[in-house]
């Protein structure tokens, strides 16, 4: 227990953004745009995280952070009301993982832009599940499940010597379970909008905020559980097909050969969508 701990310890000392002394909160704060040395933690989630946002047509964006707290998602609260184009386009020009360099063999990173601000908290939680699953794996545990809010690795089989099997979320606010996947191998990744949003004069705000906009999303999916043989991976493509929507989500996927499944909500009530690949993991 200890030692897991000591895991996810120094996994929060790389990439949190509430610990001021973190690898990740010392870089946001300065305002130095030369290079610095990173640990390897730091520059992986990093380069997975601009992978997938060329991949995505960015829209899986690390520095979004500006526009969050914008629409009052983040530290600054809620506004009174509804940000101007002008100020959502003062933010943009702040964002974009296009700023940040890495140099993967020297080990350092560096924002081409004084006040850039990086946010990992849509990729880093599944890179210390991962984190945990390898430490199990180097200490010669080949069965396991890691589950961390919801962000869950497994290997092997569990205690009753058959696969691992996940219960995906109903959407309609209760506590049922919507489908059974059976995972061995692989992990999952959910990312959903409809616990944390806000309405202003009748219209619903998520607080996932689309980097090509600036503005929040406004379209129907609820929810989006991404498998993948890594957490991190599958957690940083559920955030990209919750920003792209229903219909360019399940194209995009459908292109990467990615197994997901989506609740879209419609008018006559929720409806399960998914791609072809993830059709194969339902027990």
């Amino acid at each position: 227990q200890s030692k897991i701990d000591s895991v996810l310890k120094e996994v929060n000392l790389q990439m949190s953004t509430y610990i001021p002394v973190s690898e990740l909160s010392k870089f946001n704060s300065s305002t130095d745009t030369g290079w610095i040395s990173a640990s390897a933690g730091l520059l992986k989630v990093i380069a997975e995280a601009k992978k997938i946002s060329a991949e995505s047509g960015n829209c899986f964006d690390i520095t979004v952070g500006p526009l969050v707290n914008l629409w009052g998602f983040g530290p600054e609260n809620r506004p009174e009301i509804i940000p101007s184009d002008g100020e959502i386009a003062n933010r943009k020009n702040k964002i974009g993982d296009d700023k940040i360099e890495l140099d993967t063999k020297a080990k350092k990173i560096r924002k081409k832009i004084p006040g850039l601000y990086c946010d990992l908290s849509a990729i880093a939680k599944g890179y210390g599940v991962d984190a945990v699953g390898l430490f199990l794996e180097k200490n010669g545990i080949e069965n396991y499940l890691v589950e961390i809010g919801g962000e869950v690795r497994t290997r092997g089989k569990n205690d009753k010597n058959e696969d691992w099997k996940i219960g995906i979320s109903s959407a309609n606010g209760g506590n049922g379970i919507q489908k059974i996947a059976s995972i061995s191998g692989n992990s999952i990744a959910t990312s959903g909008d409809y616990r944390n949003y806000f309405e202003e004069n009748g219209i619903r705000y998520s607080h996932t905020i689309d980097p090509r906009t600036g503005k929040p999303i406004n379209h129907k999916l609820v929810s989006v559980s991404v498998i993948s043989k890594d957490c991190m991976t599958a957690d940083g493509y559920a955030t990209a097909i919750m920003v792209l929507g229903p219909e360019e989500g399940l194209a995009f996927a459908e292109k990467m050969n990615l197994p997901i499944f989506i609740i879209v909500k419609e008018k006559d009530g929720f409806k399960e969508k998914m791609t072809e690949s993830f059709k194969k993991y339902l027990k």
